[in-house]
């Protein structure tokens, strides 16, 4: 079975060695040369192409794996390109904008199934891929409006075979999920940077920052372009978290200070919460 990936980096890369391993023949695409020929190197394709019509032509499924914006104006030129029966997927952390625009711009014919792999690192780029990226990761999957049985059954049958674990959820549904467990602590992450680092003391305070630090900062880390579109398109459920998180962090000032024995209490709830969390409660 032939795939093929547009965009190779960290997720389409490891995508591609994933299938690679679990026997597909995998032609990617990617708009810069060197990217093409890295993912080459490194076995994460059969055959990179520099035009998208080249690389989609005689593809049993095509996986969008770009950042989420240009997905738009991508699957307008697949909608030129397709053939009736074609299978369509994408990576994007959002799907609800995802979902729509591929309604927009695909024939009725062609079958749209929106995934979002919940895995990934802060680093970015086809030099970070990896085939076991996938394992045991949740992938959820979104099926369009068009999409028949046949092709949610072959994308959900791709998934397993690269070792994820795939759970079927509506686009505003994971739209609303993922703000709260990847979209805010992104945005957290990266006002934790900006405050610190703006800092008068902060060349004495890097010195100190260790492994806390280094934690709660480490999405700050990740492609910007990556970020800036996840956040565009998920605005007002991100909003709502940002509101939500807001109160708590107010609550905590508040219970600082008075300097009473609720902050403790505070610190303990969380941590129950997180242990119940941590034992898959």
């Amino acid at each position: 079975m032939r795939v093929a990936i547009i965009g190779l980096g960290l997720i389409g890369g490891s995508m591609g060695l994933a299938l690679k391993q679990a026997d597909f023949e995998v032609v990617g695409f990617a708009r810069r040369g060197e990217v093409a020929q890295r993912a080459l190197a490194i076995g994460a394709v059969d055959r990179a192409e520099a035009d998208l019509a080249s690389a989609v032509e005689g593809a049993q499924m095509v996986i969008i794996a770009t950042p989420v914006l240009a997905m738009k104006e991508i699957l307008a030129q697949l909608g030129r390109m397709l053939p009736h029966d074609a299978v369509v997927s994408d990576t994007a952390s959002t799907k609800e904008q995802v979902m729509g625009w591929a309604q927009q711009s695909l024939p009725p014919g062609v079958s749209f199934i929106g995934g979002h792999p919940m895995a990934g690192t802060e680093i970015s780029g086809i030099e970070a891929a990896e085939a076991e990226l996938f394992r045991g990761c949740i992938y959820c999957l979104v099926p369009g409006e068009n999409a028949s049985e046949e092709a949610i059954s072959l994308v959900e049958g791709l998934v397993r075979k690269i070792g994820a674990k795939p759970l079927f959820l509506d686009a505003t549904e994971h739209d609303s999920l993922v703000a709260g467990i990847s979209h805010l602590p992104l945005l957290l992450s990266t006002a934790l940077v900006s405050a610190t680092c703006k800092s008068p003391q902060w060349p004495k305070m890097a010195k100190l920052a260790a492994s806390g630090f280094r934690d709660l900062s480490r999405l700050a880390s990740g492609s910007p372009q990556m970020s800036r579109d996840i956040c565009l398109t998920n605005r007002e459920h991100i909003l709502r978290c940002i509101d939500e998180f807001s109160k708590e962090l107010g609550k905590l000032r508040r219970l600082l200070s008075e300097g009473g024995d609720e902050l403790e209490e505070a610190f303990l709830r969380a941590r129950e919460a997180r242990e119940k969390w941590l034992q898959g409660g």
